[in-house]
């Protein structure tokens, strides 16, 4: 049975969300029962609790989260800890259920506190449970299938600015990956974006093998920055036990990173760069190495939306986030742009889990498309264009209409047709610069008689 510390009546301090408490240890009583990241409960002059978190000790001065705000507390107030890490509830019942960022149930469902629990925060697995990733998960969205493959364990961002369209790419392909279960967490959402992530999902039917964790922008602050461990927990435990292959969406990790300063500034720490703490790179590290493709198991790939303060993509969220992640897919304009995109880890299925001509397809597209903004650049600045840039402006039109927009959505062999259908469209095949043997294969000898993909131009 874990020992548990007696009651402490002496609060130093009251900041924001914080409570300092001095912790003096009777005769008989554990001092280590008071762990960093183990809970607590505040008990009020009134009786009411609120739950809390050991985030740092110093002697013994003991730094505690209010989950709820510390808002009515008075220093009258009391402190029993727990003497175990935050849990978060863990069965087959919660598919398909709607978490806080306390891991209470939000939805109105049934009672789960009877169901299994599993710690948060632990640390990510060891490398020799570890596989290298070699399976792709097909999210029929061109920019990624196509150009820069989604691999099982990968971790990516997609970089973006407020008021792009980053939340209804992130519904699709949760919507639309080929995975077995979908765990979300919602930072900071406001009320329309939850209702929208969850509408999406039970509107396509995939909610029943989706877990949602949420912390809406009402929310105390403090509750963020449980919400990626959560739902990582949960993620590990469907990998591990049931091995299933887990995709964890995120949004906005750049609110998880503003709430770890929020807090840092309450706890007198002396940022390092604008503001955020200099342990950012290892909150951030500490989560996004959390994926993994276990040996004899499952897998969990981690998708998160980072957004760049004033398209500033050296802002230390995003500049940190480059130096863990695998790539990053980079929205712009409401488009994935291919410059900006990049998957470090495509090469391990494209033409080993995709068709030959993959490879040479993606980067003839991209080449072209490079020329295809040159030419509208030398149309902008008035000079004369040749034939050949009136034909990679053509290009570049039917690129972006095909293939750049996020709506579009086809399965990656259709894709694939329609690459070389878009190349016989607007090049000879002499133009091309590919291998002889593919284009002699699948280069289209009348591609005014291919049909095109529902949705998009013929």
């Amino acid at each position: 049975m874990t020992q548990t510390l007696t009651r402490y009546c002496r609060i130093l301090e009251i900041v924001g969300d914080l409570l300092k408490v001095e912790v003096r240890v009777g005769p008989g009583e554990d001092q280590a029962v008071a762990r960093y990241g183990h809970l607590a409960v505040v008990e009020n002059a009134d009786g009411s609790q609120s739950p809390a978190q050991v985030i740092h000790i110093d002697r013994d001065t003991v730094s505690l989260q209010v989950y709820a705000g510390t808002k009515g507390l008075s220093t009258a107030a009391t402190v029993r800890f727990l003497g175990h890490p935050m849990r978060a509830i863990y069965s087959p019942n919660i598919l398909g259920r709607v978490f806080r960022g306390s891991g209470d149930p939000m939805d109105g469902g049934p009672d789960l506190s009877h169901d299994p629990q599993v710690a948060i925060g632990g640390p990510p697995v060891n490398p020799m449970r570890r596989v290298l990733a070699s399976r792709m998960i097909r999210t029929d969205v061109p920019m990624i299938d196509v150009f820069n493959c989604l691999v099982e364990s990968q971790k990516i961002p997609v970089f973006s600015v407020a008021g792009e369209p980053y939340n209804a790419l992130l519904a699709r392909i949760g919507i639309q990956a080929d995975a077995d279960v979908v765990v979300f967490g919602g930072l900071g959402l406001i009320f329309d974006d939850y209702h929208f992530f969850r509408s999406a999902f039970e509107d396509a039917g995939v909610f029943a093998r989706t877990v949602m964790f949420v912390n809406q922008a009402s929310d105390p602050v403090v509750e963020r920055l449980l919400v990626p461990d959560l739902a990582l927990a949960v993620a590990e435990k469907f990998a591990v036990e049931e091995g299933k292959r887990v995709l964890v969406l995120l949004t906005d990790m750049t609110a998880f990173a503003d709430a770890l300063k929020e807090v840092g500034i309450a706890m007198d720490q002396v940022p390092s760069n604008r503001g955020y703490m200099g342990d950012l790179y290892s909150q951030l590290a500490r989560r996004y190495e959390k994926a993994c493709d276990y040996k004899g198991a499952g897998s969990v790939t981690i998708l998160s939306v980072t957004t760049m303060p004033g398209d500033d993509v050296t802002h230390p969220v995003p500049d940190n986030t480059g130096y863990i992640t695998e790539g990053q897919f980079y929205l712009h304009g409401g488009m994935i742009d291919p410059f900006g995109s990049l998957s470090r880890l495509k090469q391990h299925v494209i033409g080993k889990q995709t068709r030959e001509d993959h490879a040479q397809i993606m980067n003839t597209m991209v080449r072209l498309y490079a020329g295809a903004r040159d030419a509208e650049q030398k149309q902008s600045m008035a000079f004369d264009l040749s034939p050949y840039d009136q034909k990679l402006l053509k290009f570049g039109e039917l690129f972006r209409q095909r293939f750049m927009d996020i709506h579009v959505s086809m399965p990656l062999e259709q894709a694939l047709d329609l690459c070389w259908r878009t190349l016989a469209e607007c090049f000879e095949a002499g133009e091309l610069l590919m291998k002889a043997a593919l284009i002699e294969r699948y280069f289209p000898r009348s591609p005014d008689s291919a049909i095109a993909p529902s949705g998009l131009p013929a």
